[in-house]
């Protein structure tokens, strides 16, 4: 992907292209209450619905469990959570609308038993949602035009993992600059047109990596943004069963593999199915590799946007107008009052 007009034709190319700088000049101001309150409970859930969860959330926890953060973490859709107890969690709920009636519902039931540490953060101010939540942060990135989200899933992901470094007494400060070059080299990075033209023939994308929402969020935006089938095989799951439904015209694509497991992968699923298999990785692999710069606790967002990289190539191949789906709504579910 780069500044071509068959890209930048599409706002979702354009904000996939803003978010390097949004990365690099990313702050997360008058976030002392919050980690205060954090690190007094010591437990902290996040909820949201699609991209506001998967990888914000899912990111957070698996680098907060890495990094050895000794906090109580956990996510699950808002509907969900309300059948949990919560009393002792503090609550963030994400929605760029500010009305995602799944999040709303659940901060509203958690309001009327008086939870007293439920927070927002959106992408539009004065919102439904800022009236249940005790306090709510606003992404700087703006409204998306598109459809597909992008920028405010990274805006919000750094929000959440910044969060986290402050109520260890740190900041991903210092790093910002070396991840938005690499983010931007991932955007722009060249895609062998083999890779994208089996991508846009295949009859359904799968995405396999780890639990920590990269590989998940793709597989959503695949379907907004090829219109395309996709599944997403956590971990090894795909040497565990699902090859015998799948057909010789599918790809799987391994995001960040497990160097372990990529010959047992090329058995079962090239040599045993006869599809097609690639990866993105910051290593050379047994198989086509979209190789990206390695920048150590911050890779997974360099992994994100390599895989934008890869879906636009394929939607523009396919000519689908990548801003507009025929049937996916810019706000899934939402509330009105």
């Amino acid at each position: 992907m780069n500044k071509d007009e068959k890209y930048a034709q599409f706002a979702l190319c354009r904000e996939m292209m803003e978010t390097p700088e949004i990365i690099k000049n990313f702050k997360l101001a008058n976030s002392g209450k919050v980690v205060d309150v954090i690190k007094a409970a010591g437990k902290l859930f996040f909820t949201g619905e699609g991209s506001s969860r998967i990888f914000p959330a899912k990111n957070a926890i698996y680098s907060a469990m890495r990094g050895g953060i000794d906090l109580n973490l956990a996510t699950d859709g808002a509907r969900q959570a309300g059948e949990y107890d919560l009393s002792d969690y503090v609550v963030f709920g994400a929605s760029n609308s500010g009305s995602t009636k799944e999040v709303i519902w659940l901060l509203d039931r958690l309001q009327k038993i008086n939870h007293p540490n439920c927070f927002g953060l959106t992408a539009r101010e004065n919102t439904k949602l800022s009236t249940l939540a005790a306090e709510t942060f606003v992404l700087s990135c703006g409204w998306e035009e598109a459809v597909a989200a992008t920028k405010s899933v990274a805006e919000q992901a750094l929000f959440y993992q910044e969060l986290l470094a402050q109520t260890q007494g740190g900041s991903l400060a210092g790093k910002l600059d070396e991840l938005s070059e690499a983010v931007r080299q991932a955007l722009t990075m060249n895609i062998a047109p083999e890779i994208t033209t089996a991508i846009a023939n295949a009859g359904t994308i799968y995405f396999a990596g780890r639990n920590d929402g990269v590989a998940e969020e793709l597989t959503l935006k695949t379907n907004e943004i090829t219109r395309k089938k996709s599944d997403f095989l956590e971990g090894t799951y795909a040497v565990h069963g699902i090859e015998e439904v799948m057909n010789a015209d599918d790809v799987v694509i391994l995001v960040n593999p497990f160097r372990a497991e990529l010959e047992k992968i090329k058995e079962t699923l090239v040599d045993g199915v006869g599809l097609k298999v690639f990866a993105v990785s910051d290593e050379d692999t047994l198989f086509p590799t979209m190789k990206v710069k390695d920048i150590g606790q911050l890779q997974n967002y360099v992994y994100l946007a390599a895989g934008w990289n890869i879906l636009v190539e394929v939607g523009v191949k396919l000519g689908i107008n990548l801003d507009k789906a025929e049937r996916a709504r810019k706000v899934g579910n939402e509330f009105v009052g």
